[in-house]
This record gives structure tokens, C-alpha cells and sequence, in this order.
């Protein structure tokens, strides 16, 4: 028992210790791309933010049709259940705080980063262990050009900021257009329904979503241009590569939401 009880310990601390050597390798990568906005100048400066815009379109714009209607279904089916089930307990006026908690506080902005990790964070990934695979990186080194600033940077502005964008976005329309497709079993007016949701929003509920958004935005861009940067020289690693980012940026959006969330109610 004694020795299989050491043994458990061990695999644990060296569990731990790798956990939290991965925790320290993703902070430095943020921190080395967001040193490089104080030292884009020149040539450098306008490529960068050209990869900044073009990941602004694929991972923001091109992501609006299928959030919206994600955040649609969404809407409509927490709507549906709230007038449904708050009358039959006497809380028809909590309408708008279970409005604000369920989608604001905590679906949109987690929803938001699922759907983010799925579509940019696994093409990040994938597109970074390609440039690895064929060399690109070293050929950037080699040219003098740093790939943090090039490469990194802008997938880590370009997602932060969509994210952010993405996330007000499924908001609005989990709650307008959640309220106009469930208008025939709605019996209050829209705009009766929208003041209780104004009303119950507060200077916390601002907080967390401003919180929330760019932490997610953060840990999607990081995790997925690290493994993605991680893959060597085999072509066999850039799906194992992003495999592992599409979980652990999940993993790790999932565990921030509850941290924040814990730290916020109790």
C-alpha cells in the first residue's frame, strides 16, 4: 500500500509540475507577442497588421452566420423556459437577472469561445504546424524577422479582439432574436421585456463580460499557436498538435469560467 501510495503521489506531483510548467510556457508566449506591440515599425509594422485584419475576417466575420444561429437557439430555448417556468413560482419579474446571468454572464461569452477554438483555433494550429513542418519559421529567423511578431502577434490580437466583438454579438442576438422567434408564446410586449433585462444589467455583469472575453481570446490564441509552433518536423504531429489545442483551450476556457465565476458569487 505504502508503495503504491508513493506511487500515486509521484505520478501527481509530476502531473502537477507539468501543468504547471505548460500554465508558465503559455503566459511567456502572451507576453513575448504582446512586447512586440511596442516594436512594430515600418515594413514590419503594416504586415502585421495586414495578418491582423485577415484573421479579424476569418476568425470574427466569417464566424457570424453560425453563432447566430447557435445563439438563436439558445436564446430562444432559455426564453422559452423562463416565462414558461418563472410563473408557475411567482418570479415573472425575475425574467431579465435569469436573462442576464444565463446568457451574458455565462453562455455568451463561453459559447462564443467554443465556436471560436472550433473554427480559428484548430486552423491556427494546423496552419502553424504546416510552417513548421515546411520550415518557414527558421526561414523567417534567418531573414532576421521575428516570428513571434509576425506569426504570433497578429493571431493573438486578431482573435482577442473577435472575441470580444463575437461575444456582444451572441448576446444581442440570443436575446432580441430569441424574443421575436418566441413572440407567439411571449405575453409580455418587447419592450417590457427588454427594461427588465436593462434593468437587472449591472456594473458587475459589464465587468465579467469584459473580463471574460479577452481572458478567453487570450488562452484560445496562446494554446493554439503554441502547439501549433510545438510541432517539429513530421507532418503526423500537426493533427496530434491540434487535437491537443482544440482540448486544452477548452479545458482552460472552461476553468477561468469557473474561477471567475466562483470569485464572483462566492
Amino acid at each position: 500500500m505504502t508503495a503504491i501510495g508513493s506511487s500515486t503521489l509521484g505520478g501527481l506531483g509530476r502531473a502537477v509540475l507539468r501543468g504547471g510548467g505548460y500554465f508558465l510556457d503559455l503566459l511567456f508566449l502572451a507576453y513575448l507577442a504582446f512586447r512586440e506591440l511596442f516594436h512594430l515599425h515600418g515594413p514590419s509594422r503594416r504586415e502585421t497588421l495586414r495578418v491582423i485584419h485577415r484573421q479579424i475576417l476569418f476568425t470574427g466575420l466569417d464566424a457570424l452566420p453560425l453563432l447566430g444561429r447557435i445563439a438563436l437557439m439558445i436564446g430562444l430555448t432559455v426564453i422559452v423556459q423562463a416565462v414558461t417556468l418563472l410563473p408557475q413560482v411567482g418570479g415573472e419579474e425575475m425574467l431579465g437577472r435569469v436573462m442576464v446571468l444565463v446568457i451574458i454572464r455565462e453562455l455568451g461569452p463561453l459559447l462564443t469561445a467554443i465556436v471560436v477554438v472550433g473554427r480559428s483555433g484548430s486552423a491556427i494550429a494546423t496552419e502553424l504546424g504546416n510552417m513548421r513542418v515546411a520550415q518557414e519559421t527558421d526561414a523567417l529567423i534567418v531573414m532576421g524577422i521575428s516570428p513571434i511578431r509576425l506569426i504570433v502577434l497578429p493571431r493573438l490580437a486578431g482573435v482577442v479582439l473577435s472575441v470580444i466583438c463575437l461575444t456582444l454579438y451572441f448576446d444581442v442576438i440570443a436575446i432580441i432574436g430569441g424574443f421575436i422567434i418566441a413572440g407567439l408564446k411571449l405575453t409580455i410586449p418587447f419592450k417590457v421585456f427588454i427594461g427588465n433585462i436593462l434593468s437587472a444589467l449591472t456594473f458587475t455583469d459589464l465587468f465579467i463580460f469584459l473580463i471574460k472575453s479577452p481572458l478567453f481570446g487570450i488562452v484560445i490564441a496562446s494554446v493554439c499557436c503554441y502547439h501549433g509552433l510545438s510541432v517539429r518536423r513530421s507532418l503526423t504531429e500537426v493533427p496530434q498538435q491540434t487535437t491537443r489545442a482544440i482540448v486544452n483551450s477548452i479545458a482552460l476556457s472552461l476553468f477561468l469560467n469557473m474561477i471567475i465565476t466562483s470569485l464572483v458569487y462566492l
